[in-house]
């Protein structure tokens, strides 16, 4: 990139104006309870479930007594110098030991890619992959949706930018020379948008008007559902895991089939739910014996340990727990754990966030957030019982579902999503760690309470990073300030002046340069944007994320520059108004 692309812009002070964590102005968008941000989508909301903690507090009473019991009697023993039974951290090791921990943080870390938007050009992984391993990753999470290549009558899933199957097989190839375990997923209950939108498919709706969740009474949903983890599963060799979804399955029972069903004594939408989750968890164990299946934990959080147990779910999954807040509550984690111990989960997991879970049309990554998020879950492995943690997933969002905006995108978040690798690699984040990190991204200086960084990085798509923290934090913020708050422009070409065409010919030269300078810096940077995306990303994505975060302004600016060029030559032709 020239160097004049960075220099500052009109209207750019030397610091960056207050921000939140989508860069837009402080003020425009506010963080919600909701985990991964507000708006209408209630998409992976953090506070699902508190309820559900909420009425365990008291099953977990009795825990909490016999902690405080349990820390008399030891300290009682100290008083009669009695030697304590073992060190509290000599106590904590053992348990990370035993809960599938290393010296640091959890043994397994499998890095999310949500595939569903802005799915990346299989060269692009190909650069990523080895820098995740060397962050810290021991495997991937691979959520395809729409980006498989489906075949057959599943063939209308398959988007137009969808891999071909050797694109997806060297991903694979390429994930295993990193030694990075994979793990599939595809939904099966909830979030069926890219399969029930297809007219095809559409009669499989659990309620008609609406193509998210999955209608659990029919025999074709299961054969749908069957078929596609088939075809997955072709694709790959060797798994030990595949996550079939089942999160957030709204409007469950609310079909026609589903209220017919619940009139019957006894029934329930816990059950319903459960009895699907079986029905798909039961396939995976008959047409895969070896292959463990995970399911997100929200529809879970909510039953009691007994409905749970009489299930036989607990036999047949592992539950990942997930939960993207900066001050998630550890002691309420704790005790879910707990409870799904009793019930016959015999691991969970555990699921963060490194980006995509605090504003649904997020534009830059706020560190800071995620790094908290992964030093609170830190403290829930620490604190949990034992044997009981498989492995965490970093999830990295992408849209909030089917039909949403784009959230960051991944060549955004890798400075977040390696703070985090290493901070869950090393049971922490410290100065020492922070260096480390710096080193193999490239940079001199990462921030992580800013979305500023003084150096540009030299890990795989670092110039994207510096052209959207540009695009940013300052083409708005400039357009507005030439065109709302320039009185010259607001005074002597307003609407009126320049729908009729007039100017005055002394205030046309207090801001026609600058206008158009303006102007043509931000086709420079965005010309350059545009070029490097298309390197990482398919035309599908550039022209999503142009249109949602760069026209709005850039288009202003260019019609206000047009009118200005149209009232000149009026005025020149002799038609002065």
């Amino acid at each position: 990139m020239r160097s004049a692309r960075l220099s500052r812009l009109p209207g750019e002070s030397n610091r960056p104006p207050s921000r939140n964590a989508s860069g837009k102005q402080a003020g425009a968008i506010h963080y919600s309870r909701g985990g991964r941000g507000g708006g209408a989508s209630p998409r992976r909301r953090r506070d699902a479930g508190a309820g559900a903690e909420g009425r365990g507090q008291a099953l977990y009473a009795g825990v909490s007594r016999r902690r405080r019991q349990g820390k008399a009697i030891d300290a009682g023993r100290r008083c009669r110098g009695q030697p304590r039974a073992r060190s509290r951290e000599q106590s904590r090791s053992e348990r990370r030991h035993a809960a599938g921990m290393e010296a640091g943080g959890p043994r397994r870390r499998l890095v999310h890619l949500d595939l569903k938007g802005a799915p990346p050009r299989a060269s692009y992984l190909a650069e990523v992959l080895p820098l995740l391993r060397a962050l810290g990753a021991t495997g991937l999470l691979l959520e395809y949706e729409d980006t498989f290549p489906y075949a057959g009558p599943l063939e209308p899933l398959r988007a137009p930018h969808a891999y071909s199957p050797g694109e997806a097989r060297a991903v694979l190839r390429q994930a295993r020379a990193q030694g990075l375990e994979v793990v599939p997923l595809v939904q099966t209950f909830g979030h069926m948008e890219f399969v029930l939108k297809h007219k095809e498919f559409a009669h499989l709706r659990e309620v008609k008007m609406f193509p998210n969740a999955l209608n659990p009474h029919k025999e074709e949903s299961r054969a749908l559902v069957k078929a596609m983890i088939d075809q997955v599963m072709a694709l790959h060799e060797d798994l030990k895991w595949f996550h079939i979804g089942c999160d957030e399955v709204y409007y469950l029972g609310e079909g026609e089939e589903s209220k017919q069903w619940l009139q019957q004594q006894d029934n329930t939408p816990e059950k319903l739910c459960l009895s699907h989750i079986k029905a798909v968890a039961s396939c995976v164990a008959s047409s895969y014996p070896t292959v463990t299946p995970i399911v997100w934990d929200d529809m879970l959080r909510g039953i009691s340990e007994e409905t749970l147990a009489e299930s036989g779910v607990p036999q047949l999954v592992q539950p990942m727990i997930w939960d993207y807040a900066a001050d998630l509550d550890v002691e309420g984690k704790v005790h879910l754990v707990e409870k799904y111990r009793r019930c016959g989960f015999s691991k969970v997991w555990f699921a963060s966030a490194f980006k995509g879970a605090t504003g649904v049309n997020q534009s830059l990554t706020l560190i800071g957030h995620h790094l908290k998020n992964h030093l609170q879950w830190l403290k829930v492995a620490s604190d949990s019982p034992a044997d009981v943690l498989e492995g965490i997933a970093l999830t990295g969002w992408q849209r909030y579902d089917h039909f949403s905006v784009l959230c960051e995108l991944l060549p955004v978040a890798i400075p977040s999503l390696a703070v985090c690798l290493q901070a869950l690699k090393n049971g922490g984040y410290s100065e020492k760690i922070k260096e480390n990190v710096e080193k193999l991204l490239g940079m001199s200086n990462l921030e992580t309470e800013t979305f500023m960084s003084t150096s540009l990085g030299t890990f795989p798509g670092s110039n994207i990073l510096t052209l959207v923290t540009q695009v940013s934090f300052y083409l708005k913020s400039s357009v507005d300030e030439l065109l709302e708050r320039n009185r010259y422009v607001t005074g002597w070409f307003s609407p009126y002046h320049r729908k009729r065409r007039i100017i005055h010919p002394i205030i046309m030269h207090h801001f026609q340069p600058d206008a158009v300078s303006l102007l043509s810096k931000w086709n420079a940077v965005v010309q350059d944007l545009q070029a490097a995306m298309e390197q990482v990303f398919y035309k599908c994505t550039v022209e999503e994320w142009m249109e949602e975060n760069v026209h709005p302004s850039l288009q202003k600016l260019q019609e206000v520059v047009d009118d200005l060029d149209k009232a000149i030559k009026a005025q020149n032709q002799g038609h002065f108004n």
